[in-house]
């Protein structure tokens, strides 16, 4: 499946949406632009909604966190994941554990509604 990442500011969020086969080359393009995103609009609440036909592997999930320190990604950040298809979210909870483990502040999800709660959780509208 042809790769698709759409990234846009909501206005209290960054929303991706992120369809197709991951690996790494993918995670950097994504995250390098999560990252420009973020610092542009000042707002580093990122929801993402994968729907992964070939998931990240397992030992991804250490280069995840190399990734994430590379990008400058921080205690700045709030991170909620759905993984929509069913034989990759084991993968996207893995990578949620090590990076938990790292101090980060990510979530999977198995919801979008679920993801969108924990991520602005105390945000007054």
């Amino acid at each position: 499946m042809r790769n698709r990442l759409t990234i846009t500011f909501e206005g209290d969020h960054i929303r991706v949406l992120a369809d197709g086969d991951k690996d790494m080359e993918f995670a950097e393009c994504l995250w390098s632009q999560v990252v420009e995103l973020c610092e542009k609009e000042n707002c580093y609440r990122v929801l993402g909604v994968a729907r992964s036909s070939t998931p990240l592997e397992a030992l991804d999930a250490y280069e995840y966190a190399r990734l994430y320190r590379k990008l400058g990604i921080d205690g700045r950040y709030r991170v909620a994941w759905v993984e929509l298809e069913p034989h990759a979210s084991d993968i996207a909870s893995f990578i949620d554990s090590v990076l938990s483990e790292r101090g980060y502040s990510d979530r999977v999800f198995p919801t979008e509604q679920e993801a969108r709660a924990w991520l602005l959780d105390g945000i007054v509208h």
